[in-house]
């Protein structure tokens, strides 16, 4: 009896060495809303209810069918409260159909082609000696740095936004919300 339990306890540690145990994070949730990996970024951000003015935004500039894509891309998604922080009138006047490529333009400002995850800009970060610079779909730079423990994104204009989740994942890319809208 002994020599079976020796030799069931050889096999199941043999098994474990041999299948190594990896550890899943869950996708953390966004608006109280659980995301999915295997959804979109459109599809993850129209279930988060802090996110409403962005995708109200994403449709206005006629973003929805670039941002379901294939990617990758990595989405710094500002929240309702970062679209509040604008000037009073800004958002509506941007929703309206002739300001269409002022709104894509600040869209896209947020959107940088491939998958960067928080480790990676971290990694960045540091090679660059405190600073990453990340080139957007728009085409001009945001720097990333790292203040305070969190990851600090610098606007073409000098204004900081914060990422406060990271590393939420979707099939076609990766989305990290922020607190501030960045102005090319």
């Amino acid at each position: 009896m002994t020599s079976r339990i020796a030799r069931t306890l050889g096999v199941c540690l043999a098994l474990s060495v041999a299948v190594p145990v990896i550890a899943v994070a869950a996708n953390p949730k966004v608006g109280g809303a659980a995301m999915y990996a295997s959804k979109t970024i459109v599809q993850n951000a129209s279930a988060a209810s802090n996110l409403t003015t962005l995708v109200a935004a994403v449709k206005a500039a006629g973003l929805v069918e670039t941002l379901s894509g294939p990617g990758p891309f990595t989405v710094f998604a500002p929240t309702n409260a970062a679209f509040s922080k604008l000037p009073a009138g800004t958002v509506t006047t941007l929703l309206k159909p002739e300001n269409k490529a002022q709104l894509a333009s600040i869209l896209t400002y947020h959107v940088v082609q491939g998958k960067i995850t928080a480790k990676d800009a971290l990694a960045a970060i540091k090679a660059g000696g405190g600073k990453a610079t990340l080139t957007t779909v728009q085409g001009e730079a945001l720097t990333a740095r790292v203040t305070n423990g969190k990851i600090v994104l610098t606007d073409a204009k000098g204004g900081k936004s914060i990422v406060t989740t990271a590393d939420v994942m979707q099939s076609n890319g990766v989305v990290h919300v922020v607190d501030t809208v960045l102005m090319p």
